[in-house]
């Protein structure tokens, strides 16, 4: 069985390593990443991944804005998307109106984060 592929898009390095570490080996993901949202549309439409885990707050193109752009995309719009934010106990309604898989609240736990990527995505 080939291993399932997601895209890391978050402009914090060591953010993007705890998360890439904790899905390769608790997750058993193949990790790509991106260090901001110009970048991770790019490798969304070359890599097709199989999910899509987009930091909301992030400099340049905020993680709502690139949202959208994946969704207009005809090539990118199936890809389900997991938001990880600093602000989403209060905005949960909000981020489950635009279509995304899931919401992971920063900071999150490393050892419960690969299961909570798994769980919105079952």
């Amino acid at each position: 069985m080939t291993s399932k592929q997601i895209l890391v898009i978050d402009d914090e390095d060591d953010i993007r390593q705890l998360i890439q570490t904790c899905l390769e080996i608790m997750g058993g993901w193949e990790v790509l990443t991106a260090t901001s949202g110009n970048q991770g549309l790019f490798l969304a439409q070359s890599s097709q991944p199989d999910a899509i885990l987009l930091d909301v707050m992030m400099p340049d193109m905020d993680g709502l804005t690139t949202f959208k752009e994946l969704q207009t995309n005809q090539i990118t719009k199936h890809i389900p998307v997991i938001l990880l934010t600093a602000r989403g106990r209060n905005n949960k309604e909000v981020f489950n109106d635009l279509g995304v898989k899931g919401i992971i609240s920063k900071p999150f736990n490393p050892h419960k984060l690969a299961d909570q990527v798994a769980a919105a995505l079952s």
